[in-house]
């Protein structure tokens, strides 16, 4: 269990940690941040456990260098998605064609095992601290990323997300909002009393996609590419014989480096107040739901710079550098002001019936992760 990630894995499958605001009722992260505090300290890392929101733990293990070194934070976290659905016993790590199978296998138990694997093969030879934040909640809010950032910093990072070996340096951020269209409620035989909610809605859903085509005739980010827009949900309506009064639409905008909630919220209401102008009985309220930036980490940076060179010579060849069109805790990390980036394992199958992750990836993760925190603490 020392040094061997995969071993490590098929333990941290095993253990049911459904993130509950996505399958209420879920078991969410407190085994899961039971088995990795036990096992960190059992290392002689010193585990301090954070827990703000009761049955929502996360972790934050570090092993202390000898002084005068930089910290490094490795992020991973501890939630999954669901269990419904999956093909087979989401919980029962198998092993076939040298890929190890399960829920979070690739998304990310994998990264956990592989940061973990790294740091304790790492400690004992450095100057500078190894923090391993293992975090609650990435699946839905990430207030565990948060509530670590709270009270714990580093020099860099390195959020071991899944990456297919290749180095992610920005990823798109999202702003969610409620559109509530205003009509008249009246029975279905007198129009003229009545406001039909949902056709109001209909100029706002048109309006939308329009704002869609124009963002991807916009300005691109050269990783990116461009902003994007959807209706996520929409609600109206009691009965057949009424008129609506209310239409609820939620949306998501997708949001690149210069965008961000305040942006996109002009550019809606300047859509909605133009509809109101312009429409008859057009009324509407706007308001902002859950929101997080977008990433983009300086590529000069020295953890970029020591990560590549080390992926590099264990690759055989240059990682390739991406981006990812989903959020992760990479843009908190960045906020916070810890320069920082994304490398992971290869694989596929987050989120889907059937995930898993190469093997041979998960190895030469943790090997990959070892020299960097080796060279960078240094």
């Amino acid at each position: 269990m020392r040094t061997d990630p995969a071993a490590l894995l098929a333990r941290l499958i095993a253990i049911d940690s459904v993130n509950p605001e996505l399958s209420p009722g879920s078991r969410g992260e407190t085994g899961i941040a039971d088995f990795c505090g036990d096992w960190l300290a059992s290392r002689g890392f010193e585990v301090h456990r954070l827990e703000r929101r009761p049955g929502r733990p996360s972790l934050v293990a570090i092993a202390r260098g000898t002084g005068g070194g930089r910290s490094l934070m490795l992020n991973g976290h501890l939630d999954t998605v669901g269990l419904t659905g999956y093909d087979g016993d989401p919980l029962e790590p198998r092993i076939h064609d040298g890929k190890m199978f399960g829920r979070g296998s690739f998304d990310m138990k994998s990264g956990l095992a592989a940061m973990m694997t790294a740091a304790v093969r790492a400690r004992g030879r450095l100057r500078g601290d190894v923090i391993l934040a293992c975090v609650a909640d990435e699946e839905h809010g990430s207030l565990g990323t948060e509530e670590v950032l709270g009270s714990f910093t580093a020099d860099a990072a390195i959020v071991t997300e899944p990456s297919h070996l290749e180095v992610t340096l920005a990823h798109k951020g999202f702003a969610w909002f409620d559109v509530e269209i205003e009509g008249r409620a009246a029975h279905g035989s007198r129009p003229e009393l009545g406001v039909d909610a949902i056709a109001k809605a209909g100029h706002f859903l048109v309006a939308l996609e329009e704002l869609g085509r124009e963002l991807a005739r916009g300005p691109a980010h050269p990783l990116l590419g461009t902003g994007t827009v959807h209706a996520s949900v929409i609600r109206g309506g009691e009965e057949p014989s009424t008129y609506p009064a209310h239409c609820h639409v939620t949306l998501e905008r997708r949001t690149v480096p210069g965008e961000d909630a305040d942006t996109v919220e002009r550019e809606l209401t300047a859509i909605l107040d133009r509809l109101a102008a312009t429409v008859t009985d057009f009324r509407y309220q706007l308001s902002r739901g859950l929101h997080r930036e977008p990433f983009a980490a300086d590529p000069e940076a020295e953890i970029v710079r020591t990560l590549t060179r080390h992926a590099a010579r264990a690759l055989g060849h240059p990682p390739t550098v991406r981006a990812e069109p989903f959020w992760t805790d990479c843009a908190l990390l960045d906020r916070a002001g810890i320069p920082c980036l994304l490398f992971g394992v290869d694989g596929g199958g987050a989120h889907a019936a059937t995930e898993w992750v190469g093997l041979a990836s998960l190895h030469r993760t943790a090997d990959i992760l070892t020299d960097t925190v080796t060279d960078f603490c240094s």
